[in-house]
């Protein structure tokens, strides 16, 4: 198989996100890389999703550790008839594609993608855990190709020697982004907001940057519209967790306010990704508020006084007149023009994420 994760950053190749082997998930721990590499091991999916809720792995990381979670569920119930089996199966995908409200239709796709994977090993007498993990490999190939089909219309966008801010961390589309201009020989620096509070534009996005070779430079999260006028920034771009049909996109808590300033000078924003066609409206998607005392502290340091309150939206909703253009595996699409995203296009099931 010719892997796509080639010439990415340590943190996005295949295994080091999440990985399935004797009965164990190893998942790469974001909240502390790159000061420390470690990985959690999960023996149980009901682990396996508390990880994916208690954000061990975040971006599109939990895309993977979702079906390898599926991989250790068959692994909890292989000693089961083959009918039990399939509904333990199916129990495991409903606990783990909920560990999170906001991306619950995006990660029901994969979960339950691995259900004909294991109806197919029963019914040969293979082992099903692995009949999963290699279904998953296999899956996360397609998914790295389409997102590079998303970052040659995105990178399409960008200026030589232009400079590009992001927001939060865009896992694949960063990476074949990066990969894209590498291969292209365009030269571009980059400007990465903190995104607390867990950091992950600081730790992760200006990581992979800088793994795969280019100028990044860090900014805390009240910069934005600073940076965008004094180092002429040309072009705003993030990935997103739910595009909705109907042009609003929603995104790390941060994305909105930065939209807004791009707007303001005249910068154009992108956002990589495909239309989810389980939120036809924005109204369909559930904001995920997280726990208030992650806003009062930086990397377990406490910012504020006892007594003061913390508040914590985990994303917030840029709307389509912010929004410059969609990078699809299809081409660019105006948000107000996204159901034309649908026409005459067989669903494969891969994310674009």
């Amino acid at each position: 198989m010719d892997r796509q994760d080639a010439n990415l950053a340590f943190m996005l190749r295949y295994e080091n996100i999440a990985w399935y082997e004797d009965g164990e998930v190893r998942v790469l721990d974001r909240r502390v890389y790159p000061a420390k590499t470690s990985f959690v091991v999960c023996r149980t999916h009901v682990e396996l999703a508390k990880a994916i809720t208690d954000m061990v792995t975040q971006s599109a990381g939990p895309f993977t550790a979702a079906p390898m979670g599926m991989a250790l569920a068959a692994w909890e119930c292989r000693d089961m008839k083959a009918e039990k089996q399939m509904e333990y199966l199916r129990n495991a995908s409903y606990t783990i594609s909920h560990a999170r409200p906001t991306t619950v239709n995006r990660m029901k796709i994969v979960t339950e993608a691995c259900l004909p994977s294991a109806e197919k090993a029963l019914a040969e007498g293979k082992r099903v855990d692995i009949a999963i993990r290699d279904f998953v490999v296999e899956a996360n190939n397609m998914r790295y190709a389409k997102v590079g089909k998303c970052a040659k219309y995105l990178v399409d966008m960008f200026p030589d020697n232009g400079t590009v801010m992001t927001q939060c961390f865009a896992e694949t589309i960063l990476g074949m982004m990066l990969k894209e201009c590498n291969e292209r020989g365009k030269r571009i620096r980059l400007f990465c907001p903190e995104t607390r509070p867990y950091f992950q534009g600081a730790r992760l996005t200006a990581t992979v940057c800088h793994d795969m070779g280019f100028d990044v430079t860090v900014i805390t999260d009240n910069m934005p519209a600073f940076v965008m006028k004094r180092e002429k920034v040309d072009v705003f771009t993030c990935a997103a967790d739910a595009i909705c049909v109907d042009g609003y996109v929603f995104n790390k808590v941060g994305t909105s306010q930065i939209a807004i300033c791009a707007n303001y000078f005249g910068i154009p924003t992108f956002i990589s990704g495909a239309p989810d066609i389980g939120h036809p409206t924005h109204d369909s998607v559930t904001i995920e508020m997280r726990d208030p005392e992650f806003s009062l502290q930086a990397m377990g340091v406490r910012t504020a006084v006892e007594g003061v309150k913390g508040y914590y939206p985990a994303f917030d909703m840029t709307p389509p007149h912010l929004i410059s253009g969609i990078a699809t595996d299809r081409g660019m699409f105006s948000p107000y023009d996204l159901k034309r995203y649908f026409e005459g296009r067989i669903d494969d099931g891969i994310l674009t994420v």
